[in-house]
């Protein structure tokens, strides 16, 4: 079916290019040499480089072009530049009866490239509508995930007692985690004209490495896995692993295709090419001077912040006189939508956001007799606060998600107020200046990190935003997340302020889904006495419990489990000099869903 969809679109393009270029008379009035775009959409992957071999999720791509027609007319050659980002798909781990399978990433999971190509365009117009057609090839920088994954499983030790064993069954096999490859993309690009220089475009393009070395040095990415010979399921008990997986490791390869999908904006100048023969312009007409009459203009507002003078959205302006009030809202860029002709008269302008009133302006009959169709009038909004515009994304694809509730509470005073996230998946808080305060995702089937963000330090006359972006997980078996800012004091389990404000966050998970049972870890570095570290982590696990157990959560639905430095998840293991944030990262409290 995919080679069919393939020749299709090469057939299509083809006939495509061919009416082009018999219809290569039909010539626009104004044309521009040069053109510049920038364009982003998402970037749905292809054949062995989506399938189980590489695994390349849907993603997205974001670049710009630059192109010169030669002589303003329909040839021409350009340049494109794009950043390509693939996310992994696929299931990490599998629980069964005596052990699980486990994914370790020695980088970030996902793909991503960088493609940088040149090439021929050719372009035909009618009216406000162009079509271009471009063919470019050049270099992909790529950078590929690198991970290992593994059957971990426990049997019965001949001289009593239980031991770990592992066996490796999917790892990258690529020489390097980056390579540079050949490649080629063509598509097509359908603009619509807005002003003069600019227009609105969308665009789809097919994009493939080509070869399979570029250097010498091998440009398509590789795994090695033993195949699988029976399903490993929750109920089974693993005494060999090789009873489930063939006993030699198999070498796959795949190379980067996607097809692009893309909307963005392009700006054209230079000399322009008019193919109408020049005349002579007809003699001026002797018009008699009329007494000025009294004309209505377009009214338009713009809202910025007094102490940073950045646009402001989302400021509620009222415009109010001579018998109308009309209310909105300014968008993006500060600006309400225009007011079109309104009459001649004396108009009260004012604003207001989350409860701070804006200065108020008023338009006069002065401003219908100056010049231009538009009257511009600018309020100010001063609120001290920052404004926290964070975004709900799913946390493997990073796609936004609307209609999750999200929850800020301040460190200090524990204060919380909560709010939905939009139909693009954004949400807007308020924060006082040199604060801190948490920010958790709180729904039913679903988890998030407790993600901290802060005002202290800042300056309120030089940054009005903090962003953040919020991942959101759906609640599954199997699935574990670390739960981040659960501090103890030195060598204690006691749970701390800062620590609850955090625990308070998992009851809230707990009650709303009273289905769910987990497993609590608690895991230290490896610096110390093995043995200690086992049982001041086995503390510290039994503490939290204790605290959710006292916020009404039964504790038959949660064990405690001190896993000590069993369990690194970096190299700093006993007797490796690593730096304080390599063994910070060990040093974390897990979540692990037993049951769902």
């Amino acid at each position: 079916m995919e080679i069919v969809m393939k020749n299709s679109l090469r057939v299509a393009l083809a006939v495509l290019f061919v009416w082009l270029m018999w219809n290569h008379e039909v010539k626009s009035q104004e044309r521009f040499p040069w053109q510049v775009g920038v364009f982003g959409g998402i970037s749905p992957t292809l054949g062995t480089y989506h399938g189980d071999t590489a695994q390349a999720n849907l993603g997205y791509v974001g670049g710009f072009f630059a192109d010169h027609y030669f002589g303003g007319g329909d040839f021409g050659a350009g340049i494109d530049v794009r950043m390509i980002q693939h996310p992994l798909w696929g299931g990490d781990s599998v629980l069964f009866r005596n052990g699980y399978t486990a994914t370790t990433y020695h980088n970030a999971k996902r793909f991503q490239h960088m493609g940088l190509a040149v090439g021929p365009t050719y372009r035909f117009r009618t009216g406000k509508f162009e079509l271009e057609l471009f063919a470019k090839g050049g270099i992909l920088f790529q950078q590929f995930p690198n991970y290992t994954r593994e059957l971990v499983y426990e049997t019965a030790d001949v001289r009593g007692g239980m031991i770990t064993q592992s066996v490796v069954i999917r790892r990258t096999a690529n020489s390097a985690d980056k390579a540079l490859a050949w490649m080629g993309v063509g598509g097509l690009r359908l603009n619509y004209e807005l002003a003069r220089n600019l227009s609105v475009f969308v665009q789809g393009d097919y994009l493939s490495t080509l070869g399979t070395r570029f250097g010498g040095k091998p440009s398509e990415f590789f795994i090695e896995e033993l195949p699988i010979t029976q399903p490993l399921t929750e109920g089974h008990f693993v005494e060999n692993p090789y009873e489930f997986f063939a006993e030699k490791l198999e070498i796959r390869r795949a190379f980067a295709q996607a097809v692009n999908i893309a909307a963005g904006i392009k700006y054209a100048f230079g000399k322009r090419r008019d193919s109408k023969p020049l005349v002579a312009p007809p003699p001026a007409e002797v018009v008699a001077l009329k007494p000025k009459q009294e004309e209505s203009k377009d009214i338009v507002v713009v809202v910025k912040d007094k102490q940073t003078g950045l646009a402001l959205g989302g400021v509620k302006v009222t415009v109010e006189g001579a018998g109308i009030e009309h209310t909105t809202t300014t968008n993006a860029i500060g600006e309400t939508e225009r007011l079109v002709a309104v009459a001649n008269g004396t108009y009260h302008v004012s604003g207001e956001k989350n409860g701070i009133e804006a200065t108020i302006a008023t338009i006069t009959p002065v401003d219908f007799e100056r010049a231009g169709q538009t009257i511009y009038k600018e309020l100010l909004h001063d609120d001290p606060r920052f404004t926290l515009v964070g975004e709900t994304v799913e946390c493997e694809t990073e796609q936004y998600m609307s209609g999750i509730n999200t929850m800020l509470t301040n460190e200090t005073t524990a204060a919380n107020i909560s709010q939905v996230s939009d139909v693009e998946g954004k949400f807007i808080f308020q924060l006082e200046q040199q604060s801190a305060y948490n920010v958790v995702a709180n729904q039913s089937g679903k988890y998030s990190q407790t993600e901290r963000v802060s005002t202290i330090g800042l300056d309120r006359s030089k940054t009005l935003y903090v962003t953040l972006k919020l991942g959101v997980c759906a609640l599954e078996r199997g699935t574990s997340w670390i739960v981040k800012n659960i501090l103890y004091d030195f060598d204690k389990s006691d749970i701390r302020h800062d620590a609850a404000l955090v625990l308070d966050n998992v009851v809230n998970v707990l009650r709303q889904n009273p289905t769910l049972r987990i497993e609590l870890s608690s895991h230290t570095d490896s610096r110390g006495n093995d043995a200690y570290n086992l049982r001041l982590s086995q503390r510290r696990a039994e503490a939290a419990v204790d605290y959710l157990v006292s916020k009404g959560i039964s504790r038959d639905r949660m064990v405690a489990r001190g896993y000590g430095e069993t369990r690194l998840i970096n190299a700093c293991a006993n007797g490796m000099d690593c730096s304080e944030e390599d063994h910070e990262q060990n040093r974390r409290t897990e979540i692990n869903v037993l049951s769902y």
